[in-house]
């Protein structure tokens, strides 16, 4: 096996999958673009008794046609068998598990959202094969890759026929965190520092195929030119392919994502309701596989129900892409190597950053020294105050979080000193908590000593962001 960058679970659970004494069928997903496939092929080093990878947008004629294929390839028969539906596939594929001598015999099957067109008796094939073949034997590895989460999620891990609670591990990949992107870029010889590597991360979410298209020999201006207002950029168009990859209907996802955009402290379901006339059940399964694929984050609002959760759009690049690229309309292929320092990128800078620290939750509880305590993470506001992140620990402490982003240490004025104390007076009163309050800042080189800023009782610097 190769080394593989982070992913430091997933790669236990595949051993633990290796050396179990049943079958395992196991689920990889994750958004477009996460790294799937490489994590698999790298982990067993290409080295399966059977694998397939489905077409985009083929029909099922041609998609029986490949898979036949790929079966002479793995498989020598005395006799070619007559493939004419997913049966006989699968039938054919059992004859090739039988003669293989492997302790483990792996099989891969990539983009199997594809493979399943209208009416074509896949999963019904795909059920049969488990429950009447490998399900009753000890030695299968059965490997389903796709970055369709909703075709996943509706098909596989919420099938109510024969594959009904048969799935035996899940793996759900996420974005890198800060700490593997900085690993992540040191090892493609990019050194830059970790104020750049935090600028790289609001652009590419940590998303590995993003910053594997990152140049070595290129400034991150320069490669943010290169990769996105360049005529030929590499994701200048990402978007409008990002999502029909992984829902169906994706046009209401986008609605949805939309409207989060234009709210960025987030709107509750009510809200997302009456703004994209979407709700009911489509809703709620849009608002799952959202959050499953790391576009989103829901945070309950401090001292209300569950079901007043705030919903905030959290996916890096659809947010760069709102922001800088959907109504560009200047034609300039250096953008934002003319834009640096100016108003528009500094301002859409200090809102990324809170979403960057969103992402990074565990880090800070590490940093705050509470990741052993039980805690409620949420968000507050009211009409006149909102703090985005709230947390409530089981030591009856409340930290109410600010977070801010800067090249120099922040400097506290008295007139913010005054509206930190009324925030927090507000909350009080608010919410009638009996905690003790801790004023908690997040920034990217901490806050300056001065005479205001006895107003901060802890403080986060970027380097815990790392940390962890």
């Amino acid at each position: 096996m190769c080394e593989i960058l982070g992913r430091e679970f997933e790669i236990e659970e595949l051993k633990k999958c290796m050396n179990s004494a049943r079958s395992e069928l196991i689920l990889i997903c994750g958004r477009r673009r996460i790294g799937k496939t490489y994590l698999i092929e790298q982990f067993f080093n290409q080295k399966y008794a059977f694998s397939f990878v489905g077409g985009h947008n083929l029909p099922q004629e041609i998609q029986l046609r490949n898979f036949k294929k790929a079966l002479f390839q793995y498989g020598k028969f005395p006799i070619n068998p007559e493939i004419n539906n997913w049966f006989d596939a699968f039938d054919a594929l059992e004859l090739i598990l039988n003669k293989s001598k492997n302790r483990k015999k792996v099989i891969f099957i990539d983009e199997m959202p594809w493979i399943d067109n209208h009416k074509s008796l896949f999963i019904n094939a795909l059920e049969n094969f488990w429950n009447a073949f490998a399900a009753r034997r000890n030695d299968i590895i059965f490997i389903a890759s796709g970055s369709a989460t909703s075709w996943m999620n509706d098909k596989i891990i919420n099938n109510q026929g024969g594959l009904h609670n048969r799935v035996t591990l899940q793996l759900f990949l996420k974005p890198f965190t800060l700490k593997e992107t900085e690993e992540y870029l040191k090892s493609k010889n990019i050194t830059w520092d970790r104020y750049q590597i935090i600028q790289t991360y609001m652009v590419t979410g940590g998303v590995p195929f993003y910053l594997n298209l990152l140049e070595s020999s290129l400034s991150l201006s320069q490669n943010i030119d290169l990769l996105f207002f360049n005529q030929h950029g590499r994701l200048k168009e990402e978007f409008h392919e990002l999502y029909p990859a992984l829902f169906t209907n994706s046009e209401n996802y986008i609605a949805v994502v939309r409207a989060l955009n234009d709210k960025k402290s987030g709107l509750t379901r009510k809200e997302i309701i009456n703004t994209t006339k979407i709700q009911g059940g489509t809703l709620t399964k849009i608002l799952k596989n959202l959050e499953l694929c790391d576009f989103i984050k829901s945070f309950t609002h401090f001292g209300r129900a569950n079901k007043d959760s705030v919903y905030r759009l959290t996916d890096f690049y659809t947010l760069f892409y709102f922001r800088f690229l959907e109504n560009n309309k200047t034609m300039d292929e250096a953008f934002w190597s003319h834009n640096i320092n100016r108003p528009a990128l500094n301002s859409w800078q200090g809102i990324t950053f809170e979403t960057v620290c969103l992402t990074h939750l565990n880090q800070i509880k590490e940093a705050l020294k509470i990741s052993g305590i039980s805690t409620e993470i949420s968000t507050w506001r009211n009409e006149n105050s909102q703090i985005d992140l709230v947390i409530k620990r089981a030591d009856r402490i409340i930290n109410l979080c600010e977070i801010k982003f800067s090249t120099l240490p922040y400097t506290i004025s008295a007139e913010y000193a005054d509206k930190l104390r009324f925030r927090q007076a507000e909350f009080i009163a608010a919410t009638r908590t009996k905690y003790g309050i801790i004023n908690t800042f997040i920034t990217v080189y901490g806050v300056l000593n001065g005479k205001n800023s006895s107003i901060v009782q802890s403080e986060i610097t970027a380097k815990s962001l790392f940390d962890y």
